[in-house]
């Protein structure tokens, strides 16, 4: 998956990732791809929530060593 721009949110927590996602995906082209590394278990249902809710499409997300990375397409 090509990734335009990585969001490093990791020891941060809620709401600050979907603050944070939500801030670099207005310097975001349509259709670009935005990775998010998060810690917090929350940003889980947030991220998934907000994306759905800003017109953007949840790609991906996995969990590996307590890192939580999701690929979000801006709408």
């Amino acid at each position: 998956m090509k990734v335009d721009k990585v969001l490093d949110a990791k020891a941060l927590a809620c709401p600050m990732p979907v603050v944070r996602a939500r801030k670099t995906m207005k310097e975001m082209e349509t259709g670009e791809i935005l990775e998010v590394l998060t810690t917090d278990k929350g940003s889980v249902a947030d991220l998934t929530a907000w994306s759905k809710s800003s017109g953007h499409e949840m790609l991906e997300q996995k969990e590996d060593a307590g890192v939580f990375t999701f690929y979000i397409k801006k709408g």
